[in-house]
């Protein structure tokens, strides 16, 4: 992985394809490259180098690559270091064939020795390179797509693929099996991508590829087959996301862009979910699962990575609470391995933000494969999650760009407190007075987060204090022992301090060990049924010398007492409270790494879309 741009038409190709490597920055990356077909000229132009796009740009200024259809990539290394050899595009051995893949050939060894022994000679160490050679291989009495085709039949793993010849100057191939590529359409142009956020300065109808595609570009055309080679029609679709949600727009990093967007991003999911009155008070147009089926759901699994992840250990307690249904909550990676007990009447949620990660394909699959009804949490149309799910709940969060996710964890927040409200309903589980009175509460929040974010310079001023710390430990309970756990991933992902969630009952247990002067600790104290205990917790930090960071309510004196940094928060109904502790987490996250000098929106060996297992 990490990054595909293609493009076909009259316009010179290198400026679009630099600016769309551009828009996948954001996914993480070690190094770029672009490969034109140079016009009127039997051969490729090929740049690529390790590093960042700037600087590929840079070398393009000073020798520009001519041309009208092109390839672009840029690579997270997951075979061969980052040079300039295993750089994407790749070349076959007579530099005919051009490609670009993302995704893992896990039979690439096989491959690559029969290969060597018919001559063909590798310049990288990449799996990639074994695709353009098996295509060259075949290519001598083909067209490039059934080429392509007969290559793609020997690979075992996931890929999605951009192809350029010079034999077929006029012709862009790409196919995908595991890992995401969408068709841009222009008039009298076409454009291809691993995501969306690349294609907004120049199409607004794709079509989104799916597991077995293997399509066809042209200047006039995208005709799409599947890998057996019938044609099938792929119906459009129609993005509405502004290039300037993808833009940084004044801001400094577009994570803090993204923190800031949080309550905008909150009341759209709100006033587009909630009814001002009756029976379906919430409700989801793009749903598709019947109610009656909804109505009866014996269990529920939530399956995710990361971020995602402790958004669904919080939809536990969420669900739970309203729903009085059992709950449990897999990390997808895993969930894969186990033996689960799934029926007919399960239903299993899988939360997203990409609709793209590997694992959690991968578990919906299994669940799928159980008997389970599957539900999609997810903010990107027509994603590979969307596809293969029974439903969907879009969180219409926009494009986040930052590698560590913020708006996009509390957009999922905002679904399950919604989703929870309507499964109640069906269930009968919550009367009509108590549900007026929680969507009146949830409907406050965005006020509540925007109240956060006018009083930052206090949380910068502890960032900056404790940036010097070698680790932290971040502690909560109950439906904050999730926040806990994601306050310290931010912390990690971005600033590189190694950091530990816990919930706070269990430091006793073992972290208490960890405690003194040398060690930030981060509290999630907020008022709520826990909060004499999480008080407990901060007095035993306290005397073994801890330094005490409290996340409490406003106006609580009492943790004023025991700590000089205390980040104030308003009050809210307890199972709320997720949704306004999350933004002084990532704000401390933020600024700690601001101080520290890391490169916050990109940080290092991350990709934020893990489209391989």
């Amino acid at each position: 992985m990490c990054g595909i741009v293609g493009y076909i038409g009259d316009r010179q190709a290198q400026p679009l394809l630099l600016a769309g490597l551009r828009r996948l920055e954001y996914r993480g990356y070690d190094s770029c490259g672009i490969a034109v077909n140079r016009q009127g000229q039997p051969s490729f132009a090929v740049r690529k180098l390790p590093g960042k796009i700037k600087t590929l740009s840079h070398a393009l200024e000073k020798k520009p690559l001519n041309g009208t259809v092109g390839i672009g990539h840029c690579r997270w290394a997951t075979h061969g270091e980052p040079n300039q050899l295993n750089a994407h595009p790749h070349c076959d051995c007579a530099n005919n064939i051009v490609l670009v893949h993302n995704g893992i050939i896990e039979n690439y060894a096989q491959l690559k020795s029969a290969l060597a022994k018919k001559g063909h000679v590798f310049r990288s160490q990449t799996d990639t390179e074994v695709i353009v050679h098996l295509i060259e291989d075949l290519y001598r009495a083909l067209p490039l797509e059934e080429a392509v085709r007969r290559a793609l039949a020997k690979l075992q793993g996931s890929f999605a693929i951009g192809v350029i010849s010079v034999r077929e100057p006029d012709k862009l191939v790409a196919a995908r099996m595991g890992s995401p590529l969408v068709v841009g359409l222009g008039q009298g142009e076409n454009f291809l991508a691993s995501d969306v956020s690349a294609l907004l300065d120049f199409a607004k109808e794709v079509i989104f590829l799916q597991d077995g595609d293997l399509a066809v570009l042209t200047r006039k055309q995208v005709q799409v087959f599947t890998f057996s080679g019938m044609r099938v029609k792929r119906p459009p679709s129609h993005i509405t996301w502004d290039v300037s949600q993808a833009q940084k727009q004044g801001w400094p990093h577009f994570m803090l862009k993204e923190i800031n967007e949080q309550p905008q991003v909150l009341s759209g999911i709100l006033k587009h979910r909630i009814r001002s009155s009756g029976a379906d008070s919430v409700h989801f147009e793009e749903l598709r699962i019947p109610a009656s089926r909804l109505a009866r759901v014996r269990n529920i699994v939530i399956i995710a990575c990361g971020t995602a992840y402790h958004a669904g250990m919080c939809g536990k307690y969420i669900l739970e609470e309203f729903c009085r249904i059992p709950v449990s909550v897999d990390l997808a990676s895993e969930f894969r391995y186990r033996n689960p007990l799934i029926t007919k009447d399960t239903l299993a949620i899988a939360i997203s933000q990409s609709g793209e990660t590997a694992d959690t394909i991968a578990a919906v699959r299994e669940a799928k494969a159980r008997g389970a009804n599957v539900l999609a949490i997810c903010n990107v149309l027509g994603s590979s999650l969307v596809r293969e799910s029974d439903g969907v709940i879009y969180t219409h969060a926009g494009p986040e760009i930052g590698v560590a996710s913020t708006k996009a964890y509390t957009a999922q927040l905002a679904v399950l407190y919604l989703f929870a409200f309507r499964l109640a309903q069906l269930r009968k589980t919550i009367p009509a007075t108590r549900l007026k009175q929680l969507v009146r509460a949830l409907k406050d929040c965005p006020h509540l987060q925007e109240k956060v974010l006018k009083d930052q310079n206090t949380i910068k001023k502890i960032a900056r204090a404790h940036s010097h710390f070698g680790s932290f430990l971040f502690l909560g309970r109950h439906i904050n022992y999730p926040s806990a756990l994601e306050g310290a991933l931010k912390l990690k992902e971005i600033s590189y301090i190694p950091a530990e969630g816990y919930a706070a009952g269990e430091m006793k247990h073992g972290p208490i060990a960890l405690i003194d002067e040398y060690r930030a600790v981060v509290c999630l104290a907020p008022d709520s049924a826990v909060y004499e205990k999480m008080v407990s917790n901060i007095q035993e930090i306290r005397s073994r010398h801890g330094k005490i960071i409290a996340i409490a309510t406003e106006k609580d004196e009492k943790l004023s007492t025991l700590t000089k940094e205390v980040i104030f928060i308003p009050r809210t109904a307890e199972i709320f409270s997720p949704l306004i502790a999350a933004l002084p987490l990532q704000l401390l996250a933020y600024h700690i790494a601001v101080k520290r000098g890391c490169d916050v929106d990109q940080p290092r060996n991350l990709a934020k879309s893990v489209t391989v297992e």
